[in-house]
């Protein structure tokens, strides 16, 4: 699987990261055409995957996308990363050049050395600098200024263009109400808003699985739900219950914390993470071995055992202790892509219940028939493209990597 790239941040700084394997072998003088080839097993560079895909999918140019990803110094070799980065650090990055130039350095040795620049500092009131010539902008007391991003070049209370893209109540800043409003759900009875995107403070995401001193403080994977909710429904602090969504369910044990507000219950988002080989797959650390199975009603996932001590080249992993690997929520949540922005509503309308004889901690099932329907309703509450001009999107809406003019249009 690909690795995360090493993308740059949009802000006063920008830096690479690299790839620690690779850097190491290096300096001890070894040689490495991809990235891979200094992990174990085939861990791939996410940027040298793309490449080398995009060579597979189209081996000899006829498909319009190879000349796209070849070195500029040999069109019949893919680009390397160094020729990739190195030519963004010398063509996209202010300043750069003339500080790696004062060292002696290449701009992408300058990177690699110091990991960061700082492209500018003090960035306050953008919208009122003066715009460039020819850049868009607008005009206040007689002076050209860049104004905000917006087809308006202010900072839009009312929205042409959502007005204009059918989203007609959407257009004034109003309130609306979503997929888990509290007057809609049964709170008298066992529905609830389950909040799953919250962050343990001692992780980071899912991606520290591999940390064996994080995961050895934060293991532990409950469901939190504020005492006044617990006493309703009749639940103990360690208890099993089943997590009921709109396609499926998962079974966590409840801790009743005064940490939460009643009405909402939640379930960190870094935990869950689970393998099918004892020997292969996520970081031992962090995962559970598990079953996954298909049936006629769904995909059922179950724990076979926790985390546990094992063997390796690491004396620490021999010294594991903890067991609990938390339960993979992510798989019970439907898509529920928000019609407007289309990101994903993580929040969830869930049905909580005593855990039915049979079920396991960790336990996790979806019925794929109720998720498709899911997605239909969904889907219909979107308005249809293509929009104003013929375009799939508005022009002018920020994207991280947002693509050429050319691929808007329908």
């Amino acid at each position: 699987m690909p690795s995360r790239s090493p993308a740059t941040r949009k802000t006063g700084w920008r830096n690479p990261s690299q790839r620690v394997l690779r850097v190491a072998g290096e300096r001890e003088g070894k040689q490495f055409t991809r990235t891979y080839e200094a992990n174990p097993g085939e861990v791939w560079e996410e940027t040298e995957f793309w490449i080398d895909l995009s060579w597979r999918i189209d081996p000899d140019g006829s498909l319009g996308i190879k000349q796209w990803f070849a070195s500029p110094n040999d069109p019949d070799r893919p680009v390397s990363v160094d020729e990739y980065y190195g030519w963004m650090f010398e063509n996209s990055v202010p300043g750069l050049p003339d500080k790696a130039a004062a060292q002696g350095l290449t701009p992408l040795q300058y990177m690699r050395k110091y990991g960061a620049v700082e492209v500018e500092k003090d960035i306050y009131k953008v919208h009122e600098r003066p715009a460039a010539s020819g850049a868009p902008g607008i005009t206040i007391g007689g002076d050209r200024k860049t104004g905000f991003n917006s087809p308006s070049r202010k900072l839009e209370w009312y929205s042409k263009t959502m007005d204009e893209w059918g989203w007609h109540d959407e257009a004034i800043p109003t309130y609306l109400k979503t997929h888990v409003y509290w007057r809609d759900l049964d709170l008298a009875g066992n529905e609830r808003v389950l909040l799953p995107i919250f962050r343990l403070p001692t992780l980071i995401h899912t991606r520290s699985g591999n940390a064996k001193y994080l995961y050895e403080i934060s293991h532990g994977h409950p469901l939190w739900m504020n005492p006044a909710d617990a006493d309703a429904l009749d639940f103990a602090t360690g208890q099993m219950i089943r997590i009921n969504t709109d396609i499926g369910y998962f079974v966590m044990r409840v801790w009743r914390t005064e940490g939460i507000r009643p009405g909402v219950v939640a379930a960190s988002h870094h935990l869950g993470r689970w393998r099918l080989s004892d020997d292969i797959g996520n970081d031992r650390w962090s995962s559970a071995l598990v079953d996954l199975d298909r049936t006629d009603a769904g995909w059922m996932l179950r724990q076979k055992k926790g985390i546990g001590p094992f063997v390796s080249d690491d004396p620490d992993s021999e010294r594991v202790w903890w067991q609990d690997a938390g339960v993979n929520q992510n798989l019970a949540f439907p898509v529920h892509p928000d019609p407007v922005s289309g990101m994903h509503a993580w929040h969830q309308r869930v049905r909580l219940t005593a855990a039915e004889p049979g079920d396991r901690y960790g336990d996790v099932f979806v019925d794929t028939n109720k998720s498709t329907e899911v997605y239909r309703e969904w889907l219909a509450k979107t308005n249809p493209g293509p929009g104003p001009g013929g375009l799939r999107r508005p022009l002018w809406l920020a994207r991280p990597v947002k693509p050429t003019p050319d691929a808007y249009r329908a």
